[in-house]
């Protein structure tokens, strides 16, 4: 293998990271990577289990001198989001993710990078395969599937580790160690239409929504980004006062995601046409006006093209349309015990269209730190889409993690932090999900912290990792395993 990244430092945990990005692993399919891992550990000799899941752990003893350490699992997911520019031509169940260095920063090539969280891995194996560096008994935790429901932790069962304490490596913001994050959940609705005949004398056009830069619905709710679904019903809701007439309808992908794009294909009578295309370039340097700082690339196109053979019929499409301008995307509030972060949000993810089952499918997805407050906003968006006539179930929901700022772990990482770089870290709580709050479920005596390089632009095609950060990211875990206290 021709590698790319080799005269970056740490060595080791590029290469590694270099070598993951060759292995496909979408969410639900990281049958490559967990083989991989496995073959990892019989190559070192190292105890390794795999679990009915897919997770894997992989056991090394301490180093001489070291074994009446504490014994510590660094934690990570070997999933990725799968998120591409349209133009894009990729395959994530088969193809390897095309390293760029641009600049200071490490991205793909129109695609999800995957250092989220490639990176975690990446370290874990490097520790894993050095003999010479210093830690007490040791453990690293690979589980499946967090991307698109946390379902590798919530499988995990009681004494696969044998751990005190977990490190999860799985936080984007260099110089932050967090000790908390918000639970969540999903909430999905769906309708079924009947097909209708193209009126009469009508001319189709395809609404596109571009350019929207996305991000991940927990860490970037807050910073008012467009969504491409609310912005297209903004559209659609206008047009449907012309009589307009929806033949599909799509945007988004993951539900924890900022939706970038999306589009319908509408008929409209060619009498109201040029009304609509006039509404049409109003509206969108309105919304244009209105994202200028936040979203500088936003666009939107209209293209006539050929008629479509049918149409949703009109109860449907009047039900789509008012729930989906109804439902709430964006921070519901922001916490009143730690300033600047985000208690409660719930983001419009995804609407997909089955054409062949008549099915139109809005996936949306909850987050807050009070379960009470998650389960309040879960109700808010089931009861939108069930005055419209939709059936709206939930998915499995998952905890939040309860801050400990008197944890020993916490004040080790913050000391070394210290120690090497001279100042103080950042220790706060996080909005976005970490499995965390599943382990302490299993394993209540497990004392925790989660820190990682900088990471920007996650669960997008712009996702992004800074190569400095990561060499500080190692150091600092090189120095907090040094200082593992005793059993």
């Amino acid at each position: 293998m021709n590698y790319k990244l080799n005269h970056l430092q740490p060595k080791s945990v590029w290469q590694y990271f270099e070598e993951i990005c060759q292995i496909p692993h979408p969410s639900k399919k990281e049958e490559k990577l967990s083989a991989f891992l496995m073959d990892f550990a019989k190559k070192h000799n190292l105890e390794a289990l795999q679990d009915k899941a897919g997770n894997v752990i992989i056991k090394k003893p301490a180093f001489k001198g070291f074994e009446k350490m504490k014994t510590v699992v660094l934690q990570s997911h070997i999933d990725m989001v799968c998120e591409k520019n349209a133009d894009k031509q990729f395959d994530f169940d088969n193809d390897a993710i095309q390293i760029v260095i641009d600049g200071d920063w490490i991205r793909a090539d129109g695609t999800t990078l995957g250092a989220d969280d490639g990176i975690g891995v990446a370290a874990s194996l490097a520790l894993l395969a050095d003999n010479t560096i210093q830690h007490g008994p040791l453990e690293c935790l690979f589980t499946v599937d967090e991307e698109t429901g946390l379902t590798g932790a919530f499988a995990l069962e009681t004494g696969f580790m044998s751990s005190d304490i977990l490190i999860n490596l799985d936080s984007e913001d260099e110089g932050e160690i967090f000790i908390g994050c918000a639970g969540g959940g999903d909430t999905e609705a769906a309708f079924t239409f009947e097909n209708n005949s193209v009126p009469a004398d009508s001319i189709a056009y395809t609404i596109w929504v571009k350019g929207l830069t996305g991000g991940h619905s927990g860490d970037e709710i807050h910073k008012g980004r467009g969504n491409s679904i609310k912005i297209l019903t903004r559209f659609l809701f206008e047009a449907n006062k012309l009589n307009m007439r929806i033949s599909e309808i799509g945007g988004g992908n993951m539900r924890n995601a900022i939706p970038r794009e999306a589009n319908a294909t509408i008929v409209i009578s060619e009498k109201q046409s040029k009304k609509w295309e006039s509404i049409f370039r109003n509206l969108r340097d309105e919304i244009a006006n209105e994202l200028s700082v936040q979203e500088p690339n936003f666009n939107a196109i209209l293209e006539k093209t050929k008629l479509p053979k049918t149409v949703i019929d009109t109860q449907t499409q009047q039900n789509l349309l008012l729930s989906l301008y109804a439902c709430p995307h964006g921070v519901i509030a922001m916490s009143a015990k730690m300033p600047g972060l985000v208690e409660t949000s719930t983001n419009l993810a995804s609407v997909k269209m089955n054409a062949k089952k008549n099915i139109i499918t809005i996936a949306t997805s909850q987050r807050s730190s009070v379960e009470s407050s998650k389960k309040d906003v879960m109700n808010m968006v089931e009861n939108v889409f069930t005055l419209a006539q939709a059936k709206v179930k939930h998915g499995n929901g998952y905890p939040g993690w309860d801050p400990n700022p008197n944890s020993e772990i916490l004040k080790i990482t913050v000391e070394a932090y210290k120690k090497l770089f001279r100042k103080e870290p950042v220790v706060r709580a996080i909005h976005a999900g970490l499995e965390c709050g599943l382990f302490l479920g299993k394993y209540p005596h497990l004392d925790m912290v989660s820190y990682g390089p900088t990471l920007r632009l996650v669960h997008t095609p712009e996702e992004k990792i800074e190569i400095a950060t990561v060499d500080k990211f190692w150091k600092h875990t090189l120095e907090i395993l040094k200082n593992i206290p005793g059993k």
